[in-house]
Protein backbone atom coordinates (compact mmCIF):
# COMPACT_ATOMS: atom_id res chain seq x y z
CA UNK A 1 0.00 0.00 0.00
CA UNK A 2 0.84 3.70 -0.40
CA UNK A 3 3.11 4.42 2.98
CA UNK A 4 2.09 8.41 2.15
CA UNK A 5 0.58 10.10 4.76
CA UNK A 6 -2.87 10.87 2.71
CA UNK A 7 -6.67 11.52 2.90
CA UNK A 8 -9.74 11.03 0.47
CA UNK A 9 -13.27 11.08 0.04
CA UNK A 10 -15.88 8.27 -0.03
CA UNK A 11 -18.57 9.01 -2.57
CA UNK A 12 -20.32 6.29 -4.66
CA UNK A 13 -20.54 7.17 -8.84
CA UNK A 14 -24.25 7.46 -8.52
CA UNK A 15 -24.45 9.94 -5.61
CA UNK A 16 -23.15 12.68 -8.23
CA UNK A 17 -25.82 15.26 -9.28
CA UNK A 18 -25.46 14.01 -12.98
CA UNK A 19 -28.32 14.35 -16.06
CA UNK A 20 -30.50 11.31 -15.92
CA UNK A 21 -31.47 10.37 -12.50
CA UNK A 22 -28.15 8.42 -11.00
CA UNK A 23 -24.84 9.78 -10.90
CA UNK A 24 -22.33 8.91 -13.49
CA UNK A 25 -19.25 9.38 -15.39
CA UNK A 26 -20.34 12.74 -16.68
CA UNK A 27 -19.41 16.24 -16.00
CA UNK A 28 -20.41 16.14 -12.27
CA UNK A 29 -17.69 13.87 -11.88
CA UNK A 30 -15.18 15.84 -13.25
CA UNK A 31 -16.45 18.61 -10.86
CA UNK A 32 -15.88 16.48 -8.09
CA UNK A 33 -12.51 15.44 -8.81
CA UNK A 34 -11.67 19.01 -9.41
CA UNK A 35 -12.93 19.78 -5.90
CA UNK A 36 -11.17 17.07 -4.19
CA UNK A 37 -7.99 18.59 -5.62
CA UNK A 38 -8.42 21.85 -4.50
CA UNK A 39 -9.44 20.37 -1.21
CA UNK A 40 -5.96 18.74 -1.47
CA UNK A 41 -7.65 15.02 -1.53
CA UNK A 42 -5.41 12.65 -2.53
CA UNK A 43 -7.70 9.60 -3.47
CA UNK A 44 -11.46 8.58 -4.71
CA UNK A 45 -13.09 5.70 -2.60
CA UNK A 46 -15.70 4.22 -4.79
CA UNK A 47 -18.14 1.32 -3.78
CA UNK A 48 -18.31 -1.73 -6.65
CA UNK A 49 -19.11 -0.56 -10.04
CA UNK A 50 -21.04 -3.49 -10.95
CA UNK A 51 -24.09 -3.85 -12.54
CA UNK A 52 -26.87 -3.75 -10.33
CA UNK A 53 -29.63 -6.17 -9.82
CA UNK A 54 -32.64 -5.94 -7.41
CA UNK A 55 -32.79 -3.46 -4.58
CA UNK A 56 -29.49 -1.81 -6.92
CA UNK A 57 -27.45 -2.75 -4.56
CA UNK A 58 -23.92 -2.56 -5.72
CA UNK A 59 -22.79 -5.43 -3.23
CA UNK A 60 -25.83 -7.83 -5.26
CA UNK A 61 -24.20 -7.46 -8.60
CA UNK A 62 -25.36 -9.35 -12.08
CA UNK A 63 -21.54 -9.57 -12.84
CA UNK A 64 -18.41 -9.58 -10.70
CA UNK A 65 -17.15 -8.29 -14.25
CA UNK A 66 -19.22 -5.74 -16.10
CA UNK A 67 -19.55 -2.24 -15.42
CA UNK A 68 -23.12 -0.62 -14.22
CA UNK A 69 -24.39 0.70 -17.73
CA UNK A 70 -26.25 3.34 -15.70
CA UNK A 71 -22.76 5.43 -15.14
CA UNK A 72 -22.23 5.32 -18.83
CA UNK A 73 -23.03 9.35 -19.35
CA UNK A 74 -25.23 10.32 -22.14
CA UNK A 75 -23.89 13.86 -22.62
CA UNK A 76 -20.56 11.92 -23.10
CA UNK A 77 -22.47 10.12 -25.51
CA UNK A 78 -23.55 12.73 -27.41
CA UNK A 79 -20.50 14.46 -27.08
CA UNK A 80 -18.72 11.93 -28.82
CA UNK A 81 -21.40 11.59 -31.75
CA UNK A 82 -22.72 8.06 -30.50
CA UNK A 83 -26.08 9.76 -29.95
CA UNK A 84 -27.81 12.52 -31.46
CA UNK A 85 -28.71 15.93 -29.33
CA UNK A 86 -31.99 15.63 -30.53
CA UNK A 87 -32.39 12.37 -29.58
CA UNK A 88 -31.58 13.31 -25.66
CA UNK A 89 -33.85 16.27 -26.23
CA UNK A 90 -36.97 14.23 -27.17
CA UNK A 91 -36.52 12.08 -23.68
CA UNK A 92 -35.76 14.56 -21.44
CA UNK A 93 -39.02 15.03 -19.87
CA UNK A 94 -39.38 11.39 -19.40
CA UNK A 95 -35.63 11.33 -17.19
CA UNK A 96 -35.24 12.52 -14.00
CA UNK A 97 -33.01 15.41 -13.46
CA UNK A 98 -30.23 16.45 -11.60
CA UNK A 99 -31.78 17.22 -8.48
CA UNK A 100 -33.29 14.76 -6.04
CA UNK A 101 -32.24 10.90 -4.71
CA UNK A 102 -31.84 8.57 -7.95
CA UNK A 103 -34.26 7.21 -9.01
CA UNK A 104 -33.04 3.37 -10.41
CA UNK A 105 -36.27 2.44 -12.12
CA UNK A 106 -36.90 5.60 -14.38
CA UNK A 107 -33.05 5.63 -15.54
CA UNK A 108 -32.94 1.77 -16.10
CA UNK A 109 -36.35 2.24 -18.34
CA UNK A 110 -35.06 5.52 -19.96
CA UNK A 111 -31.75 5.61 -19.78
CA UNK A 112 -30.66 2.21 -21.07
CA UNK A 113 -32.60 2.27 -24.64
CA UNK A 114 -30.15 5.51 -25.03
CA UNK A 115 -26.76 4.02 -24.37
CA UNK A 116 -28.51 0.48 -26.68
CA UNK A 117 -29.23 3.29 -29.26
CA UNK A 118 -25.75 4.51 -29.31
CA UNK A 119 -24.09 1.47 -29.46
CA UNK A 120 -25.85 0.46 -32.33
CA UNK A 121 -24.57 3.67 -33.96
CA UNK A 122 -21.10 2.75 -33.10
CA UNK A 123 -21.38 -0.59 -34.77
CA UNK A 124 -22.80 1.15 -37.50
CA UNK A 125 -20.19 4.21 -37.86
CA UNK A 126 -17.87 3.31 -36.01
CA UNK A 127 -13.86 4.72 -37.36
CA UNK A 128 -11.21 2.18 -38.11
CA UNK A 129 -9.45 3.33 -35.07
CA UNK A 130 -12.95 3.41 -32.76
CA UNK A 131 -13.29 -0.53 -33.71
CA UNK A 132 -9.57 -1.02 -33.23
CA UNK A 133 -10.03 0.31 -29.34
CA UNK A 134 -13.17 -1.89 -29.32
CA UNK A 135 -11.53 -5.23 -30.64
CA UNK A 136 -8.45 -4.73 -28.38
CA UNK A 137 -11.26 -4.05 -25.45
CA UNK A 138 -13.22 -6.91 -26.48
CA UNK A 139 -9.89 -9.11 -26.36
CA UNK A 140 -8.15 -8.17 -23.27
CA UNK A 141 -11.65 -9.04 -20.97
CA UNK A 142 -12.50 -12.46 -23.47
CA UNK A 143 -12.76 -14.02 -20.24
CA UNK A 144 -16.16 -13.18 -19.51
CA UNK A 145 -17.59 -10.08 -21.71
CA UNK A 146 -18.90 -12.76 -24.09
CA UNK A 147 -20.63 -14.48 -21.45
CA UNK A 148 -22.27 -11.88 -19.67
CA UNK A 149 -23.20 -10.37 -22.95
CA UNK A 150 -25.10 -13.46 -23.52
CA UNK A 151 -26.39 -13.63 -20.21
CA UNK A 152 -27.55 -10.14 -20.03
CA UNK A 153 -29.48 -10.73 -23.77
CA UNK A 154 -31.15 -13.78 -22.16
CA UNK A 155 -32.06 -12.44 -19.20
CA UNK A 156 -33.86 -9.52 -21.19
CA UNK A 157 -35.38 -12.03 -23.13
CA UNK A 158 -37.19 -14.03 -19.93
CA UNK A 159 -38.39 -10.90 -18.39
CA UNK A 160 -35.71 -10.58 -16.02
CA UNK A 161 -36.02 -13.81 -14.04
CA UNK A 162 -33.41 -15.29 -12.52
CA UNK A 163 -31.39 -17.74 -14.65
CA UNK A 164 -31.90 -20.85 -12.86
CA UNK A 165 -36.07 -19.78 -13.88
CA UNK A 166 -35.18 -19.75 -18.00
CA UNK A 167 -35.84 -22.66 -20.10
CA UNK A 168 -33.40 -25.36 -19.05
CA UNK A 169 -31.44 -25.50 -22.29
CA UNK A 170 -30.48 -22.03 -21.08
CA UNK A 171 -30.28 -22.09 -17.77
CA UNK A 172 -27.57 -25.60 -18.14
CA UNK A 173 -26.09 -23.58 -21.23
CA UNK A 174 -26.55 -26.40 -23.37
CA UNK A 175 -24.08 -26.22 -26.67
CA UNK A 176 -26.90 -26.09 -29.21
CA UNK A 177 -29.08 -23.45 -27.51
CA UNK A 178 -25.90 -21.51 -27.13
CA UNK A 179 -24.75 -21.90 -30.90
CA UNK A 180 -28.26 -21.20 -31.72
CA UNK A 181 -28.50 -17.92 -29.39
CA UNK A 182 -24.65 -16.81 -30.72
CA UNK A 183 -26.49 -17.13 -34.37
CA UNK A 184 -29.68 -15.74 -33.98
CA UNK A 185 -28.80 -12.57 -31.74
CA UNK A 186 -25.53 -11.52 -32.95
CA UNK A 187 -26.10 -8.22 -32.98
CA UNK A 188 -27.92 -7.75 -29.77
CA UNK A 189 -24.46 -9.64 -27.98
CA UNK A 190 -22.37 -7.00 -29.87
CA UNK A 191 -24.56 -4.32 -28.59
CA UNK A 192 -23.80 -5.28 -24.84
CA UNK A 193 -20.37 -5.36 -25.44
CA UNK A 194 -20.22 -2.02 -27.10
CA UNK A 195 -22.31 -1.08 -23.52
CA UNK A 196 -19.45 -2.76 -21.57
CA UNK A 197 -16.94 -0.72 -23.78
CA UNK A 198 -18.49 2.64 -23.73
CA UNK A 199 -18.34 1.87 -19.71
CA UNK A 200 -14.51 1.25 -19.81
CA UNK A 201 -13.60 4.15 -22.25
CA UNK A 202 -15.77 6.47 -19.99
CA UNK A 203 -13.76 5.37 -16.86
CA UNK A 204 -10.36 5.28 -18.02
CA UNK A 205 -11.28 8.56 -19.19
CA UNK A 206 -11.94 9.82 -15.14
CA UNK A 207 -9.51 7.83 -13.99
CA UNK A 208 -7.00 9.85 -16.31
CA UNK A 209 -8.42 13.08 -15.36
CA UNK A 210 -7.92 11.83 -11.46
CA UNK A 211 -4.30 10.88 -12.54
CA UNK A 212 -3.63 14.38 -13.78
CA UNK A 213 -4.48 16.16 -10.48
CA UNK A 214 -2.55 13.30 -8.58
CA UNK A 215 -5.93 11.26 -6.98
CA UNK A 216 -5.98 7.66 -6.93
CA UNK A 217 -8.91 5.79 -7.07
CA UNK A 218 -10.03 3.03 -4.26
CA UNK A 219 -12.40 0.96 -5.37
CA UNK A 220 -14.19 -2.29 -3.59
CA UNK A 221 -14.53 -6.19 -4.21
CA UNK A 222 -16.89 -7.56 -2.77
CA UNK A 223 -16.03 -11.01 -1.20
CA UNK A 224 -19.36 -13.27 -2.62
CA UNK A 225 -21.21 -12.36 -5.58
CA UNK A 226 -25.12 -12.73 -6.31
CA UNK A 227 -26.71 -16.68 -7.12
CA UNK A 228 -28.59 -14.72 -9.74
CA UNK A 229 -25.57 -13.42 -11.88
CA UNK A 230 -23.11 -13.96 -15.03
CA UNK A 231 -20.70 -15.69 -12.78
CA UNK A 232 -22.84 -18.04 -11.25
CA UNK A 233 -24.55 -19.29 -14.55
CA UNK A 234 -21.31 -19.24 -16.08
CA UNK A 235 -19.03 -21.07 -13.22
CA UNK A 236 -22.13 -23.31 -11.35
CA UNK A 237 -19.10 -25.82 -10.61
CA UNK A 238 -17.02 -23.49 -8.50
CA UNK A 239 -19.84 -22.62 -6.03
CA UNK A 240 -21.62 -25.27 -3.85
CA UNK A 241 -24.76 -26.15 -5.60
CA UNK A 242 -27.08 -29.14 -5.58
CA UNK A 243 -27.71 -30.94 -8.77
CA UNK A 244 -30.37 -28.87 -9.79
CA UNK A 245 -28.01 -26.03 -9.40
CA UNK A 246 -29.29 -24.34 -6.53
CA UNK A 247 -27.28 -23.16 -3.33
CA UNK A 248 -26.48 -25.98 -0.61
CA UNK A 249 -25.57 -22.96 2.04
CA UNK A 250 -25.52 -19.35 1.58
CA UNK A 251 -23.11 -16.33 2.91
CA UNK A 252 -23.69 -14.20 5.85
CA UNK A 253 -22.51 -13.05 9.15
CA UNK A 254 -23.92 -13.84 12.68
CA UNK A 255 -25.41 -11.55 14.67
CA UNK A 256 -23.90 -8.77 15.16
CA UNK A 257 -23.89 -5.01 16.30
CA UNK A 258 -26.03 -4.32 12.75
CA UNK A 259 -28.81 -6.83 13.45
CA UNK A 260 -29.93 -9.46 16.29
CA UNK A 261 -30.53 -11.68 14.16
CA UNK A 262 -27.76 -11.82 11.82
CA UNK A 263 -27.50 -10.95 7.99
CA UNK A 264 -28.64 -13.52 5.54
CA UNK A 265 -26.81 -12.36 2.57
CA UNK A 266 -27.91 -15.65 0.56
CA UNK A 267 -24.88 -15.89 -1.65
CA UNK A 268 -24.05 -19.21 -2.73
CA UNK A 269 -20.63 -20.22 -0.77
CA UNK A 270 -17.48 -21.08 -3.66
CA UNK A 271 -16.19 -24.14 -3.82
CA UNK A 272 -12.75 -23.52 -2.59
CA UNK A 273 -11.08 -26.83 -2.55
CA UNK A 274 -11.79 -27.25 -6.16
CA UNK A 275 -10.82 -23.21 -6.79
CA UNK A 276 -7.22 -24.19 -4.99
CA UNK A 277 -6.60 -27.09 -7.08
CA UNK A 278 -6.97 -25.18 -10.32
CA UNK A 279 -4.72 -22.35 -8.92
CA UNK A 280 -7.44 -19.66 -7.99
CA UNK A 281 -7.62 -18.74 -11.58
CA UNK A 282 -11.42 -17.54 -11.08
CA UNK A 283 -10.00 -14.99 -8.06
CA UNK A 284 -6.80 -14.23 -10.56
CA UNK A 285 -9.52 -13.30 -13.44
CA UNK A 286 -11.43 -11.04 -11.01
CA UNK A 287 -8.50 -9.20 -9.27
CA UNK A 288 -6.94 -8.64 -12.74
CA UNK A 289 -9.95 -7.07 -13.78
CA UNK A 290 -10.01 -5.00 -10.32
CA UNK A 291 -6.78 -3.58 -10.86
CA UNK A 292 -7.44 -2.21 -14.55
CA UNK A 293 -10.21 -0.45 -12.71
CA UNK A 294 -8.62 0.69 -10.05
CA UNK A 295 -5.35 2.12 -8.27
CA UNK A 296 -5.96 0.18 -4.73
CA UNK A 297 -8.77 -1.77 -3.78
CA UNK A 298 -10.95 -2.53 -0.32
CA UNK A 299 -11.64 -6.29 0.35
CA UNK A 300 -15.06 -6.25 1.67
CA UNK A 301 -16.01 -8.61 4.03
CA UNK A 302 -11.53 -9.79 4.54
CA UNK A 303 -12.94 -11.77 7.20
CA UNK A 304 -14.29 -14.32 5.16
CA UNK A 305 -11.38 -14.88 3.65
CA UNK A 306 -10.03 -16.34 6.82
CA UNK A 307 -13.29 -17.86 7.77
CA UNK A 308 -16.65 -17.59 6.67
CA UNK A 309 -20.31 -18.45 7.97
CA UNK A 310 -22.27 -21.10 6.05
CA UNK A 311 -25.70 -21.07 6.89
CA UNK A 312 -27.87 -23.92 5.54
CA UNK A 313 -29.45 -22.43 2.36
CA UNK A 314 -32.96 -23.13 4.04
CA UNK A 315 -32.37 -21.54 6.90
CA UNK A 316 -34.56 -18.20 6.61
CA UNK A 317 -32.16 -15.88 9.24
CA UNK A 318 -28.18 -16.10 9.98
CA UNK A 319 -28.50 -17.59 13.50
CA UNK A 320 -28.07 -21.02 12.93
CA UNK A 321 -24.66 -21.09 10.53
CA UNK A 322 -20.93 -22.05 11.55
CA UNK A 323 -17.51 -21.13 10.53
CA UNK A 324 -15.87 -22.87 8.25
CA UNK A 325 -12.19 -22.26 7.22
CA UNK A 326 -11.17 -20.56 4.17
CA UNK A 327 -7.84 -20.59 1.94
CA UNK A 328 -7.23 -16.82 2.75
CA UNK A 329 -3.46 -17.40 3.06
CA UNK A 330 -2.92 -19.31 -0.01
CA UNK A 331 -5.37 -17.29 -2.06
CA UNK A 332 -2.84 -14.41 -1.13
CA UNK A 333 -0.07 -15.88 -1.73
CA UNK A 334 -1.23 -16.67 -4.97
CA UNK A 335 -2.73 -13.48 -6.32
CA UNK A 336 0.88 -12.06 -4.84
CA UNK A 337 2.96 -14.65 -7.54
CA UNK A 338 0.95 -13.25 -10.17
CA UNK A 339 0.34 -9.30 -9.49
CA UNK A 340 3.68 -8.49 -7.04
CA UNK A 341 2.73 -5.93 -3.93
CA UNK A 342 -1.09 -6.42 -3.21
CA UNK A 343 -2.90 -2.73 -2.80
CA UNK A 344 -5.45 -3.76 -1.06
CA UNK A 345 -7.23 -2.64 2.12
CA UNK A 346 -9.13 -5.29 4.39
CA UNK A 347 -12.32 -4.07 5.46
CA UNK A 348 -12.07 -5.93 8.82
CA UNK A 349 -14.71 -4.95 10.99
CA UNK A 350 -17.26 -7.08 12.97
CA UNK A 351 -15.98 -10.62 14.90
CA UNK A 352 -13.01 -10.27 14.07
CA UNK A 353 -10.46 -13.22 15.67
CA UNK A 354 -6.64 -13.54 16.28
CA UNK A 355 -6.20 -15.33 13.00
CA UNK A 356 -8.14 -12.95 11.29
CA UNK A 357 -5.65 -10.04 12.02
CA UNK A 358 -2.51 -12.84 11.57
CA UNK A 359 -3.97 -13.20 7.75
CA UNK A 360 -3.99 -9.07 6.97
CA UNK A 361 -0.46 -8.14 8.94
CA UNK A 362 1.21 -11.34 7.57
CA UNK A 363 0.38 -10.00 3.84
CA UNK A 364 1.01 -5.91 4.77
CA UNK A 365 -2.52 -4.66 4.20
CA UNK A 366 -4.37 -1.92 6.47
CA UNK A 367 -6.96 -2.75 8.64
CA UNK A 368 -9.78 -0.33 9.02
CA UNK A 369 -10.74 2.02 11.83
CA UNK A 370 -14.33 3.66 12.33
CA UNK A 371 -14.10 6.71 14.59
CA UNK A 372 -17.92 6.59 15.48
CA UNK A 373 -17.24 3.27 17.05
CA UNK A 374 -14.79 4.12 19.53
CA UNK A 375 -17.08 5.86 21.81
CA UNK A 376 -19.98 3.04 23.00
CA UNK A 377 -17.13 1.98 25.82
CA UNK A 378 -14.07 0.60 26.54
CA UNK A 379 -14.07 -2.47 24.14
CA UNK A 380 -14.31 0.40 21.24
CA UNK A 381 -11.16 1.91 21.91
CA UNK A 382 -9.60 0.43 19.63
CA UNK A 383 -11.16 2.15 16.90
CA UNK A 384 -10.17 5.59 18.60
CA UNK A 385 -6.83 7.41 17.64
CA UNK A 386 -4.11 6.51 20.02
CA UNK A 387 -4.66 2.78 19.62
CA UNK A 388 -4.03 3.22 15.61
CA UNK A 389 -0.98 2.22 14.10
CA UNK A 390 0.43 3.81 10.73
CA UNK A 391 -0.89 0.84 8.71
CA UNK A 392 -4.55 1.76 9.28
CA UNK A 393 -7.26 3.37 7.07
CA UNK A 394 -9.99 5.29 9.41
CA UNK A 395 -12.88 6.42 8.81
CA UNK A 396 -15.21 9.03 10.16
CA UNK A 397 -17.94 7.02 8.96
CA UNK A 398 -19.07 4.57 6.21
CA UNK A 399 -21.69 3.78 3.80
CA UNK A 400 -22.81 1.17 6.21
CA UNK A 401 -23.12 3.51 8.88
CA UNK A 402 -25.38 7.11 9.69
CA UNK A 403 -23.34 9.86 8.49
CA UNK A 404 -21.22 11.65 11.71
CA UNK A 405 -24.36 14.33 12.24
CA UNK A 406 -26.55 11.59 11.77
CA UNK A 407 -25.10 9.66 14.57
CA UNK A 408 -24.60 12.30 17.01
CA UNK A 409 -28.35 13.77 16.36
CA UNK A 410 -30.13 10.48 16.59
CA UNK A 411 -28.24 7.06 17.40
CA UNK A 412 -24.97 8.25 19.86
CA UNK A 413 -26.28 7.70 23.62
CA UNK A 414 -25.88 9.95 26.81
CA UNK A 415 -22.64 7.40 27.76
CA UNK A 416 -21.29 7.94 23.86
CA UNK A 417 -22.15 12.09 24.29
CA UNK A 418 -20.08 12.23 27.36
CA UNK A 419 -17.09 10.32 25.97
CA UNK A 420 -17.02 12.25 22.96
CA UNK A 421 -16.79 15.49 25.25
CA UNK A 422 -14.21 13.60 27.29
CA UNK A 423 -11.89 12.26 24.23
CA UNK A 424 -12.44 15.43 21.80
CA UNK A 425 -13.57 18.61 23.00
CA UNK A 426 -16.13 20.28 24.27
CA UNK A 427 -18.99 19.87 21.37
CA UNK A 428 -21.38 23.17 22.11
CA UNK A 429 -23.18 22.10 18.48
CA UNK A 430 -23.62 20.50 15.50
CA UNK A 431 -21.06 22.08 13.45
CA UNK A 432 -18.57 21.18 16.23
CA UNK A 433 -19.25 17.43 16.47
CA UNK A 434 -18.15 16.90 12.58
CA UNK A 435 -15.23 19.35 12.70
CA UNK A 436 -14.09 17.10 15.87
CA UNK A 437 -14.38 14.40 14.09
CA UNK A 438 -12.83 15.42 10.80
CA UNK A 439 -9.86 16.26 12.48
CA UNK A 440 -9.39 13.79 14.77
CA UNK A 441 -9.07 11.10 12.10
CA UNK A 442 -6.95 12.99 9.74
CA UNK A 443 -4.33 14.41 12.97
CA UNK A 444 -4.18 10.15 13.59
CA UNK A 445 -1.27 8.26 12.90
CA UNK A 446 -3.02 6.65 10.28
CA UNK A 447 -1.23 6.59 6.46
CA UNK A 448 -4.84 6.48 5.00
CA UNK A 449 -7.79 9.11 5.91
CA UNK A 450 -11.56 8.93 4.57
CA UNK A 451 -14.51 10.65 5.00
CA UNK A 452 -17.67 10.14 3.55
CA UNK A 453 -18.89 13.58 1.56
CA UNK A 454 -21.93 13.49 3.76
CA UNK A 455 -19.57 14.18 6.44
CA UNK A 456 -17.61 16.86 4.66
CA UNK A 457 -21.11 18.51 3.94
CA UNK A 458 -22.91 18.33 7.74
CA UNK A 459 -25.40 16.21 6.55
CA UNK A 460 -27.82 14.35 8.82
CA UNK A 461 -29.98 11.06 8.74
CA UNK A 462 -31.20 12.18 5.53
CA UNK A 463 -28.04 11.85 3.70
CA UNK A 464 -27.48 7.80 5.01
CA UNK A 465 -26.32 5.78 2.08
CA UNK A 466 -27.06 2.34 3.15
CA UNK A 467 -29.10 1.13 6.51
CA UNK A 468 -27.64 -2.75 6.64
CA UNK A 469 -30.22 -5.43 6.35
CA UNK A 470 -33.23 -2.98 5.12
CA UNK A 471 -34.73 -4.33 2.43
CA UNK A 472 -36.02 -1.31 0.71
CA UNK A 473 -34.43 2.51 0.72
CA UNK A 474 -30.90 1.79 0.13
CA UNK A 475 -28.45 3.74 -2.12
CA UNK A 476 -30.44 6.46 -3.36
CA UNK A 477 -28.58 9.70 -1.61
CA UNK A 478 -27.06 12.17 -4.37
CA UNK A 479 -25.56 15.34 -3.58
CA UNK A 480 -26.79 18.98 -4.69
CA UNK A 481 -25.61 20.87 -7.79
CA UNK A 482 -24.12 23.57 -5.06
CA UNK A 483 -23.08 21.51 -2.33
CA UNK A 484 -19.10 21.67 -3.66
CA UNK A 485 -17.92 25.32 -1.97
CA UNK A 486 -14.51 26.80 -2.50
CA UNK A 487 -14.89 27.52 0.74
CA UNK A 488 -15.31 24.32 1.98
CA UNK A 489 -12.41 23.08 0.00
CA UNK A 490 -10.12 25.71 1.61
CA UNK A 491 -11.14 24.73 5.17
CA UNK A 492 -10.47 20.81 4.28
CA UNK A 493 -7.16 21.61 2.46
CA UNK A 494 -5.99 23.85 5.50
CA UNK A 495 -6.32 20.76 7.97
CA UNK A 496 -4.74 18.40 5.19
CA UNK A 497 -1.94 21.02 5.31
CA UNK A 498 -1.35 21.22 9.34
CA UNK A 499 -1.61 16.94 9.35
CA UNK A 500 0.49 16.52 6.95
CA UNK A 501 -1.88 14.53 4.05
CA UNK A 502 -1.45 17.66 1.57
CA UNK A 503 1.44 15.74 -0.35
CA UNK A 504 3.93 18.56 0.67
CA UNK A 505 7.75 17.13 0.27
CA UNK A 506 9.85 19.46 2.39
CA UNK A 507 13.36 19.93 1.97
CA UNK A 508 15.85 18.27 3.37
CA UNK A 509 19.00 18.70 2.32
CA UNK A 510 21.62 20.39 4.36
CA UNK A 511 19.49 20.14 7.09
CA UNK A 512 20.52 18.45 10.62
CA UNK A 513 18.29 15.42 11.29
CA UNK A 514 15.55 15.89 13.56
CA UNK A 515 15.94 19.64 12.70
CA UNK A 516 13.36 21.84 10.89
CA UNK A 517 12.00 20.92 7.50
CA UNK A 518 11.54 24.15 5.84
CA UNK A 519 12.60 27.62 5.92
CA UNK A 520 9.28 29.15 7.85
CA UNK A 521 10.60 26.24 10.64
CA UNK A 522 13.96 27.25 10.60
CA UNK A 523 13.26 30.65 10.87
CA UNK A 524 11.08 29.97 14.05
CA UNK A 525 13.46 27.70 15.71
CA UNK A 526 16.40 30.72 15.22
CA UNK A 527 13.89 33.40 16.41
CA UNK A 528 13.56 31.68 19.66
CA UNK A 529 17.13 31.13 20.15
CA UNK A 530 17.43 35.19 20.26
Amino acid sequence: MNAERISGVLLHVTSLPSFGGVGDFGPAAYGFVDFLAAAKQRLWQVLPLSPTGYGSSPYSALSAFAGNPLLISLEFLVRDGWLGADRLESVAGGLPGHQGPCDFGTAFAKKIPLIEEAAANFLDRASQEDRLRFQRFSQDNLSWLTDYAIYNVLRRRFNYLSWNEWPPEYAGRQPDAMTRLMTDSGRELAIEQVVQFFFNEQWAALRAHCAERNILILGDVAIFVSYDSADVWTHPEIFELDESRHPIRVSGVPPDYFSASGQRWGNPLYKWSLLQENGFDWWVARIRRALTLYDEVRLDHFRGFEAYWSIPAEELTAVNGQWIKAPGHALFNRLKEIFGELPFIAEDLGLITKEVDELREYFGMPGMRILQFGFADRGGHLYLPHRYVPNTVVYTGTHDNNTTLGWWRDDATKSERANVQTYLHRIENDNDIVWAMIKAAAGSVATICIFPLQDLLHLGSEARMNRPAAAVGNWTWRFSLDALQPDLAAQMAAIMEMTDRDGYQAPTEGLAAGGPTDEASLRVREGSQT
